[in-house]
């Protein structure tokens, strides 16, 4: 075999082997670092619609207001995309759209956009944070899940489409665990979104 050959097949393995490392670390960090999904459904619009591509951070510290990736509880197999309403150890209660955590207000400027459209409030409702048994703009989690507080190592997470989305305030949802291998657990932080590229976002 020629001094040629011999480079040209040199060069072809060291490609193929670093194609695979390549391969090997882009699925170890799909594995254990972050995670690549799609939104479906309107449960989060208008901040997060029908087909955005976003990357979630696995193992994240999590905090009120992030939006994370979830186990679907009532739907083995899916995810769904939810915001952080309620801490561990916290009480939770709507008033007339007003959250208050822990008996104090609560800001939701993640909320904006729906208070200035009457459009996304339930018919007949002057109110878009409802109780799901009752309609009534006025509950705790006493009210909707029959306990006082958010247990140790769990969320109280809502979509922010509040009239159309399914979350804790659903028994079959309930709390969300911080255990990423439970039936119902938290997978990652959303830090980016990369699609539609009109709508990309860091968060």
């Amino acid at each position: 075999m020629s001094n040629k050959a011999k480079e040209f097949w040199k060069s072809t393995l060291q490609i193929v082997l670093l194609a695979a490392v390549m391969v090997g670390i882009s699925q170890l960090l799909l594995t254990f670092v972050i995670s690549n999904e799609q939104v479906f459904g309107p449960s989060m619009q208008p901040n997060f619609t029908q087909n955005d591509r976003v990357i979630a951070l696995r193992h994240a510290k999590l905090k009120r207001g992030d939006v994370v990736i979830l186990k679907a509880p009532d739907a083995k197999g899916e995810f769904y995309i939810k915001r952080i309403v309620g801490m561990p150890g916290d009480t939770v209660r709507f008033d007339r759209d007003q959250l208050y955590i822990n008996g104090k207000k609560v800001s939701e400027p993640y909320l904006k956009a729906y208070k200035a459209d009457f459009s996304t409030y339930l018919a007949g409702s002057d109110y878009f944070t409802l109780n799901p048994k009752t309609n009534g703009p006025t509950f705790d989690l006493k009210d909707v899940l029959g306990q006082k507080k958010v247990p140790a190592h769990h969320y109280f997470v809502m979509g922010d489409n509040r009239t159309v989305s399914k979350d804790s305030r659903y028994k079959e949802v309930g709390f969300i665990s911080d255990d990423a291998s439970a039936y119902n657990g938290i997978q990652g932080v959303v830090k980016l979104r990369y699609w539609p590229i009109t709508k990309f976002k860091i968060y």
